[in-house]
């Protein structure tokens, strides 16, 4: 006869092996894009639209491969079977590859990466809106806080195309939390193919906008590395270890990117934040942390019970 407590004991084992699992892929991911900065920085050339045409290209290649491979014989299902929400999703993920490039162009790593990990609370004001989802007090304290340090943060840019710069970031995390919405409102939105869709929208719209096509090959590799691993490994491990943790945990390991981000060109480039960016990326770093650390003790239940 079975023994029930040591068959529970095996199903509690392999799901925190799952769930631990999980969470190191995400990390994975998110030490992936950190280094987005880095490699833009490291660029011989600073055409922008050449840049995002490249990574697009590499990227689209990576994530239409990695569907392919997974999914075989249904691969072309997968993107004749996408509907109206996994196009949005695209086009979200489209508008938040161009704006990064085009950001990190016109402003610092550290600004960009900051004000791009408030995607989530603004992902919670949105889902307020849309789709009535009840906002914790904490939440709207977290939000104000974040508010708070991006002011801080902008402050301290005193160029004018910083601040365009600054602007232009600030709509990544809108796309991003608008992308997490639709899939919030729509669970038939498939990540990845969604995903390879946003690339090839950035992709054509870049193509007209070209300076130029041609790239040394120090470029052309660190491009490669941009479109297929930063951006394209990144976010098919973000995809697969995402499904394997609580969304409060998930949240809580992607802010090894704006925290490792702007750390890499400090060290390798001398590239400075500033003192605002301390200050501000602090309040809203912090607020991100405090937040997501508050869901995980409400929504974690003794292994007794």
């Amino acid at each position: 006869m079975t023994n029930p407590s040591a068959a529970a004991t095996v199903v509690v084992r392999s799901r925190g092996r799952h769930h631990v699992s999980g969470l190191a892929i995400v990390a994975l991911a998110a030490l992936i894009w950190s280094t987005g900065g880095l490699i833009v920085r490291s660029l011989e050339r600073s055409d922008t639209w050449t840049t995002i045409f490249y990574r697009s290209l590499f990227a689209s290649i990576f994530l239409v491969g990695f569907v392919v491979v997974r999914d075989r014989r249904s691969a072309v299902r997968s993107f004749t079977s996408m509907g109206r929400a996994s196009l949005l999703v695209g086009a979200c993920f489209a508008t938040a590859s161009i704006s990064l490039v085009v950001a990190l162009g016109m402003t610092s790593v550290a600004n960009t990466l900051v004000i791009i990990s408030a995607a989530p609370l603004l992902a919670a004001v949105i889902g307020r809106v849309v789709l009535a989802e009840a906002v914790k007090p904490r939440t709207w304290v977290a939000a104000a806080v974040t508010v708070v340090g991006v002011v801080i943060m902008v402050s301290g840019s005193s160029a004018e195309s910083s601040l365009r710069g600054d602007a232009v970031a600030m709509l990544i995390p809108v796309a991003l939390a608008t992308a997490t919405v639709t899939i919030r409102q729509h669970h038939e939105v498939l990540m990845i193919p969604a995903m390879a869709v946003g690339t090839m929208i950035a992709l054509v719209v870049s193509v007209p906008l070209v300076g130029t096509f041609a790239v040394t090959r120090h470029d052309l590799g660190l491009l490669a590395i941009f479109g297929a691993v930063q951006l394209g490994l990144g976010l098919a491990l973000f995809a697969v270890g995402a499904r394997r943790a609580p969304p409060a945990e998930v949240a809580l390991m992607t802010l090894l990117e704006p925290v490792l981000g702007p750390i890499w060109v400090w060290l390798l480039l001398d590239e400075y934040p500033g003192a605002a960016v301390f200050v501000g990326g602090s309040l809203v770093l912090g607020a991100m942390a405090v937040h997501t650390t508050l869901d995980l003790r409400r929504r974690t239940v003794p292994l007794a019970a």
